[in-house]
């Protein structure tokens, strides 16, 4: 069972001004794809995403997604605290995410969305747009239960 958690960075969100979207969207798609998830974690971006992503990751959770803060507002800080707790990155992921949106929506490359390991947790940064979110659970769909078997140490599969 591969045990996630959502981190909604959002300033607006965590004061109570609107009801975030995005979060529930990516639990309820986690749980489609077979992952035990609680309800998201909503805090205001910066220091408090890191650490939310700090105590997920102390929790042995198998992957975290973070939603909002990645674009380039002065107050979109989600990437840079989320690098600053990364082991490594895995720049393929983000790129891929942001392939996926681009044709769709020009802006999503302004996204500067990280993914990377912090210890054995796969972490992973997203637009705060529902469109994101989906976008996300699309690329992540397809490499989520190989990547965390890997993370666990597990071999890769023979070639047929």
């Amino acid at each position: 069972m591969i045990r996630a958690r959502v981190v909604v960075a959002s300033n607006r969100a965590a004061a109570g001004v609107y009801a975030d979207t995005s979060g529930p969207l990516l639990v309820a798609g986690l749980r489609e794809l077979g992952c035990t998830v609680d309800e998201p974690v909503v805090v205001p971006d910066g220091e408090p995403v890191g650490r939310a992503v700090a105590a997920a990751v102390a929790d042995g959770v198998d992957v975290v997604l973070t939603s909002g803060g990645t674009g380039v507002t002065p107050t979109d800080r989600t990437p840079d605290v989320t690098r600053a707790l990364l082991d490594y990155e895995v720049p393929g992921i983000a790129e891929a995410i942001r392939a996926h949106s681009r044709d769709k929506v020009p802006t999503a490359m302004l996204s500067r969305g990280v993914a990377g390991v912090a210890d054995r947790t796969l972490v992973v940064n997203l637009p705060g747009s529902t469109g994101g979110a989906r976008d996300g659970l699309a690329v992540l769909g397809p490499i989520l239960a190989h990547t965390v078997d890997q993370l666990r140490g597990g071999d890769h599969p023979a070639a047929g």
